[in-house]
């Protein structure tokens, strides 16, 4: 077989080894804490350093209250 052929063909079986081995993982499991949790963490994690590495730490957005029944509105009917 060609050099380049050959090397593709074992990228692609490593490739579909992973996926399949992920996804017979997960289906186990469902959505219950399982064996790859602290990889999803981590991933989670770092994209989070660099996120507020590029754009800063996240700001707290104020949100307005809105008047409980007991206040006194502005409008008068």
């Amino acid at each position: 077989m060609n050099r380049s052929t050959d090397k593709l063909v074992r990228v692609t079986t490593l490739i579909s080894t992973v996926t399949v081995s992920y996804f017979l993982l997960t289906a186990d499991y469902g959505p219950e804490p399982n064996v790859l949790d602290p990889i999803k963490n981590g991933i989670q994690s770092a994209e989070q350093s660099v996120k507020n590495f590029f754009f800063g730490p996240k700001q707290g957005i104020q949100v307005a209250k809105k008047p409980t029944s007991d206040a006194p509105s502005d409008k008068h009917p």
